[in-house]
């Protein structure tokens, strides 16, 4: 049986909107408990990738119904980092891409860009970057989105 699809989820924007406020306030309140169920349900390996790390397991996953999950981790590389920047490309790009290897996988994040968008279909044979706006959220029809990307792959 070949291995589940990846999803890379992000928190702050997918999972904690900013709706009208900043990043970060006021924090766990607005984390929706829906995500949870839906999560779940999504037929892919989940993983964390977030500035949160392993606190996304002792905070958010409680709350979600989650177990934990596996977090990306990133090598510090100020020479890869720097030359990211200068292309345009987030700092979690080209790792997400080395952490999935050959298995198709879905990026969630508020902050995904075209450079991001193009340099993965160059290195990444199937990938889906889904961009949420981080006012509102990963919202229902998202995941519609990615269920749909995730059942072909």
């Amino acid at each position: 049986m070949a291995a589940l699809p990846i999803l890379f989820l992000d928190v702050d924007g997918p999972l904690l909107p900013f709706g009208d406020g900043v990043a970060g306030t006021p924090g766990l309140a607005r984390l929706d408990p829906a995500h949870g169920p839906w999560l779940t349900a999504l037929p892919c390996e989940l993983i964390w990738a977030t500035t949160w790390m392993d606190e996304a397991n002792t905070h958010i996953a409680p709350l979600l119904g989650l177990p934990a999950l596996p977090v990306a981790t990133w090598p510090d590389d100020p020479h890869t980092e720097d030359a990211d920047a200068r292309q345009g490309l987030h700092w979690k790009t080209r790792g997400l891409v080395a952490l999935a290897g050959t298995r198709p996988f879905a990026w969630v994040d508020d902050e995904i860009s075209e450079k991001d968008r193009a340099w993965v279909a160059h290195h990444h044979h199937r990938a889906l970057l889904h961009k949420v706006d981080p006012r509102d959220g990963l919202t229902d029809a998202g995941y519609l989105e990615l269920d749909a990307w995730l059942r072909a792959n």
